[in-house]
């Protein structure tokens, strides 16, 4: 095993990360920018380096820096969280190259599902479903038109790099796909760099379901059930729950057995989430995360599993510490991301914590690096906190999560609190009939 591991991440997931480390008698090392000396996880870890200024790219993408920060220190992992740096395979070959092990994927699987075309290629290899399309990247309108009037409107344009959102565009109809196409790839070179588009089904009503395995280098892999994460704002989660109040118990084993087969002959090792659509009984896949997911404590609720402890003893070269045979759900977990922004607006609110009281009780978990006193700095993702309740049944899952929400106390800037506490009350959220839309139709109801 690890003695020393860098965290090369900031906020609750690297107070997450430390936690797993700690527990295992793993020694931990964090890195921050100067905008984060007072940070939770520099705070609580063994060593802290300076790695730059405030802006990503000078500090947490700044490679050379974290690498240093790795060698000065004596670390023999590197563990890259979620975002910045974890799905970048030149980052984990420079790691390896360093004599260093990244705990995460190999390089080869980071490259094939970066590149979101390769990704459902590789995919339709494996017999897994994917949404009608292109078979790969559309090199001209022509082309394009072809295929959307084949598969039929609306269309979704998509960068074939990157994520978040961005390059997404949808074609309600044949008048508007040169328009949509033309924006796209603006989108898309803008905030990659490359401005490949393919094309798929745009889906009416679909829900956004994923499955979480975990694999090691052995040929052993397990899935640890689905999460439903529909509840979402322009492509950004707000709430995550397991299981899906949609599935079966035979769909619900059929997909996760599909993930795992899949990921088995892949060869693919460590933490993996496979994300599909799921509308009228049939699934499509549409990515897979190759990295630690930011709601993985749903399914960590749900099966007692610790996906992060599993995380680094597969990369440390161990086998997975239990079989598919072990993995049973347990009851239901709902969880909700607590964002620094206006819960009207979306915008950002960084600024001071005044005043910081997280909920308690059964069965109530949050994950946050806050504290009263903390200043949160506008350079980073306005994520602060997850709430995470778990149940018997989703109906004690959702009382729970009602009583949690009323007990949370973030005082001097604004949250997304009160429009959690909102929308776990509306009928829709309580009877589990939502889709990938309902948020935004919600959201722009209550501001008109």
């Amino acid at each position: 095993m690890f003695e020393k591991v860098l965290i090369a991440n900031r906020g609750e997931i690297a107070l997450r990360i430390h936690r797993a480390c700690r527990e295992m008698g793993i020694h931990t090392v964090a890195v921050h920018s100067t905008a984060d000396a007072n940070a939770m996880h520099v705070r609580l870890a063994d060593e802290s380096v300076c790695i730059g200024p405030p802006p990503s790219k000078d500090s947490y993408l700044n490679l050379p820096a974290i690498l240093t920060a790795a060698t000065i220190t004596g670390a023999e992992a590197i563990h890259p969280g979620v975002g910045f740096l974890s799905e970048n395979a030149d980052f984990a070959t420079m790691v390896a190259d360093h004599g260093m092990t990244f705990i995460g994927p190999d390089p080869h699987h980071l490259r094939i599902m970066g590149d979101k075309v390769a990704a459902k290629t590789t995919m339709q290899e494996l017999g897994v479903p994917v949404v009608p399309g292109s078979d790969g990247e559309v090199t001209s309108d022509s082309e394009a038109f072809r295929i959307a009037d084949n598969i039929g409107y609306p269309v979704l344009v998509k960068a074939a790099a990157g994520g978040g959102g961005r390059g997404m565009k949808v074609a309600q109809t044949r008048e508007e796909m040169g328009t949509a196409l033309q924006m796209a790839r603006n989108e898309a070179r803008n905030a990659f760099g490359h401005d490949a588009v393919y094309l798929e089904k745009f889906l009416g009503h679909p829900r956004h379901i994923e499955v979480q395995i975990l694999a090691d280098r052995y040929g052993n892999v397990v899935h640890l059930g689905e999460r439903d994460c529909s509840l979402q704002r322009r492509h950004q989660k707000l709430v995550e729950e397991g299981p899906s109040p949609a599935l079966n118990a035979e769909q619900r084993a059929w997909i996760g057995n599909v993930a795992a087969d899949a990921a088995r002959r892949m060869g693919y090792e460590g933490a993996g989430t496979f994300e599909f659509l799921y509308e009228d009984g049939e699934f499509f896949f549409i990515e897979m995360n190759t990295r630690l997911q930011v709601e993985h404590p749903v399914s960590e609720a749900i099966t007692g599993v610790d996906i992060v402890r599993e995380q680094i003893r597969v990369a440390a070269g161990h086998a997975l510490s239990f079989s598919q045979d072990d993995v049973h759900i347990n009851g239901h977990a709902i969880e909700c991301r607590i964002n620094a922004e206006d819960p009207r607006t979306f915008a950002p609110s960084p600024g001071l914590v005044k005043d910081y009281h997280a909920p308690g009780g059964p069965a109530v978990r949050v994950d946050s690096a806050m504290y009263g006193g903390y200043r949160i700095p506008p350079h980073y993702d306005s994520l602060i906190a997850k709430l995470i309740v778990h149940g018997q049944t989703r109906n004690e899952a959702l009382m729970r999560l009602r009583r949690a929400l009323e007990e949370y106390v973030i005082e001097g800037v604004s949250t997304t609190i009160p429009l959690h506490r909102a929308v776990i009350q509306e009928p829709d959220f309580i009877d589990g009939a939502y889709d990938i839309h309902w948020l935004q139709r919600y959201v722009d109801k209550q501001s008109s």
